[in-house]
């Protein structure tokens, strides 16, 4: 069995190295685009634009390194099928499901691996990639606006936006911590943020939405104020704003660290929480995958590998799309998020379960 286990890993090899490569320069390429301008519009140097596309490789690793499982699975086994290697196995009295096993010790590798990128090497790269924009000058104070994100590098402040385009933003939550009494909130449907030439402020223009007023008969109680258009301005501190990371550049600990922060002011944290999740769930994608695409493999005959491509694609997909479906329903607190995040991962396994079951029945 051990010469078997061996032959299996080596034949996984080549196509997971080639698939894993192949697929992060593809999305390396889309990225070209977004580096170039900052050359030309910003003047930031080629030297520096090169340290921030280097750091996008471990970023993507998160993204291809299941994929390439998935493919490599289902190219190495539906080669062996198409060459009758798994019917020799077969009947030779080799059960289908012990060749599976050494994929699941290696699937188990890869999901620690996958952690360990969720968890420092992803935030720590978003970080560096920050750093050297900061260092070049080319980043301003709106860039510390991002969608998903609580940001208080602002005086006072903290600032959610669920979605941003260009200087609008839309679904604009700020909220005002106050010592001994309730946390104000502001909720504006859209917002525009200006930058005030030769101060660190940002002025921000809110659109049709409401804000928590002190009642001045009873400070420590709000009441709702209507506004179709308001205007705020928020200090910009430097030495804060440096050290603000947003959810992404964030380890597991700072988000889970930053989710308890934020309920003690009474802000509702389902974004990181969602966040938090994600990438825990994200994790376990490596082994999902290769449970996903054994049993597929294994019963195909001749088949293009082209065909196999398409086939490894249409099972990621799926998956992908689930994902950020729900953490766009958990960031907007539509359901638990704890859950949510979990659907996709609770649909693969069960999607895998089934497949193999009836390749055993095969």
């Amino acid at each position: 069995m051990r010469i078997l286990r061996n032959y299996i890993l080596k034949e996984c090899l080549q196509p997971f190295s080639l698939s894993i490569s192949v697929l992060t320069s593809v999305f390396l390429l889309g990225y070209l685009p977004q580096l170039a301008n900052k050359v030309i519009n910003n003047g930031v140097s080629l030297s520096a634009m090169s340290q921030i596309f280097l750091y996008y490789v471990p970023i993507l690793l998160g993204y291809t390194l299941p994929i390439a499982c998935l493919i490599t699975v289902i190219l190495t086994f539906g080669h062996m099928s198409s060459e009758n290697e798994i019917l020799a196995m077969r009947a030779s009295g080799i059960h289908l499901m012990r060749l599976l096993v050494p994929l699941i010790v290696v699937g188990m590798a890869l999901c620690l691996l996958v952690f360990i990128l969720n968890d420092r090497v992803i935030p720590n790269a978003y970080v560096a990639q920050k750093r050297i924009l900061q260092e070049t000058g080319s980043q301003d104070p709106s860039a510390m606006l991002e969608p998903g994100s609580f940001i208080n590098a602002f005086d006072k402040y903290i600032v959610f936006i669920y979605r941003m385009e260009g200087d609008m933003l839309y679904g604009v939550r700020i909220y005002q911590p106050q010592p001994n009494k309730p946390t104000r909130t502001i909720i504006a449907q859209q917002g525009e943020f200006v930058h005030v030439p030769g101060k660190d402020q940002i002025m921000l223009k809110l659109i049709d939405g409401t804000s928590d007023e002190p009642d001045l008969q009873n400070p420590n109680n709000f009441y709702k104020l209507n506004f179709q258009t308001s205007f705020i301005t928020m200090d910009l501190s430097k030495k804060k704003a440096q050290g603000q990371k947003k959810s992404k550049e964030m380890t597991l600990k700072e988000l889970h660290q930053r989710i308890v922060s934020l309920r003690k002011m009474s802000i509702d944290p389902s974004p990181l929480v969602a966040e938090y999740q994600r990438r825990l769930a994200w994790s376990l994608s490596p082994l999902l995958f290769i449970l996903l695409g054994f049993p597929f493999a294994a019963i195909t005959h001749r088949r293009a590998k082209s065909a196999n491509l398409l086939y490894a694609l249409l099972f990621a997909a799926p998956y992908y799309i689930i994902s950020l479906a729900c953490q766009g329903m958990a960031t907007q607190n539509v359901f638990n998020p704890v859950f949510l995040m979990w659907v996709p991962d609770i649909i693969a396994l069960a999607v895998a379960i089934f497949l193999n079951w009836k390749l055993c029945l095969h």
